[in-house]
């Protein structure tokens, strides 16, 4: 059977998401949002629901909660060379402390995400200080990640999960965010994250030269069980003298395995009266593949290491993204401040380098392996939500 791990480093992305770095001595504004995604593309199809909640109790001290629930069917092509589509559910819940003191935010947060055959909890802590007339903002978070992974051996609606085994996930961050001008803010983030356990997905296989009727066979993937990765991030954004903005983005990924990355990213926000606010995006990625990773080995144990994980090959992508909101209560209305209701859409395009698409062609269609056309896909990505100031 197939299935999509959320992995640990999602979850840890997740959590610290909701360190915020506070600028002006003050936590931000009660709020309530509901929100829905529908990602499709690869074979993959997951629709997302949430809702969050935050509450200022004092000035200086703030709660929030978060509920969501991730549904998936389908599954990545690589999976699919070797095991069948599922339907799944992963049901995340999460809460955040902030507290406020003179000029330095504190957060603390706890996350649990289960589903059938994975398990994670996730717990981070953050500070934000404000410095130097609060012109600059420094931050230090620090997450940390518990895996538990199975393997689904029988079907979604008669499972037969064997834990496989355990990973533990540690995230360390900074940043320092500086306004330049009136108009120019830059900032610089770097993140490490270190992972040990059982790190491999057991629906995944490699597959390995033989002398059967297809060419190849196909046995577990073997990974280290440590991985090492850090990323640093530079950013700015400039507003224009029409009340727009635009902001730069890039990153250097680098890990353990062998895999660099670089992000290089646009994005420019035009707001209209008090009501409407556009925003268009354009993102490019591309990266190298893990050193033990290959998408046909020579023959069965030539390496002590091995993968075949499309995660883990040579790839590029291009993202192009649009998103709009609008101020349903721009004035407020009895207690609420305000009210805002959110479409974005955005459309990936994936290719592959050193990946080739055994699914849907192979010996029957005349090709020997190695040589199936390399894959690509594009998938869309929709997100609505609401959002109630008060």
């Amino acid at each position: 059977m197939a299935h999509k791990h959320i992995p640990a480093r999602a979850a840890l992305t997740a959590a610290l998401l909701l360190i915020r770095s506070t600028s002006a001595d003050v936590l931000p504004d009660n709020r309530a949002d509901v929100f829905y995604s529908k990602y499709s593309g690869g074979g993959m199809d997951i629709t997302g629901y949430s809702a969050t909640a935050r509450a200022k109790i004092t000035e200086n001290f703030a709660v929030e909660a978060n509920y969501f629930i991730d549904k998936v069917s389908g599954a990545s092509v690589d999976v699919l060379s070797s095991a069948s589509p599922i339907k799944d559910e992963r049901r995340q819940k999460s809460g955040t402390l902030e507290y406020l003191h003179d000029k330095t935010t504190y957060t603390a947060s706890y996350m649990s995400s289960v589903e059938r055959d994975y398990i994670s909890e996730t717990a981070s802590f953050s500070l934000s200080q404000s410095m130097f007339g609060d012109l600059t903002t420094v931050t230090l978070g620090f997450a940390r990640t518990n895996n538990t992974v199975g393997d689904n051996g029988g079907t979604s609606n008669k499972p037969d999960v064997a834990w496989v085994g355990h990973a533990l996930t540690r995230a360390y961050s900074g940043g320092v965010s500086q306004i330049i001008t009136k108009n120019f803010i830059a900032g610089v983030n770097l993140q490490v994250i270190t992972d040990a356990g059982y790190l491999a997905n057991p629906y995944r296989e490699i597959r390995f030269r033989d002398n059967s009727a297809v060419g190849y066979g196909l046995a577990s993937q073997v990974y280290p069980d440590t991985h090492t990765s850090t990323a640093v991030q530079v950013q700015a954004k400039y507003y224009l003298p029409y009340r727009a903005a635009v902001t730069g983005l890039y990153r250097y990924y680098t890990d353990t395995w062998g895999v660099v990355g670089n992000t290089y990213e646009l994005d420019y926000t035009h707001p209209i009266s008090n009501k409407w606010i556009f925003e268009g995006r354009a993102r490019y990625y591309k990266q190298s593949a893990a050193t033990f990773y290959s998408d046909l080995f020579p023959f069965a144990g030539s390496q002590n290491f091995t993968a075949r994980d499309q995660n883990l090959a040579a790839l590029d992508n291009i993202t192009l993204g649009a998103k709009v909101t609008y101020a349903f209560l721009p004035e407020g209305w009895k207690f609420f401040k305000r009210g805002t209701v959110t479409g974005d859409v955005s459309r990936i395009r994936f290719n592959y380098k050193d990946f080739r698409d055994i699914k849907d062609f192979g010996v029957a269609q005349g090709f020997a392996p190695g040589d199936e056309p390399l894959y690509n896909f594009s998938a869309t990505v929709y997100q609505v939500y609401v959002s109630i100031y008060f």
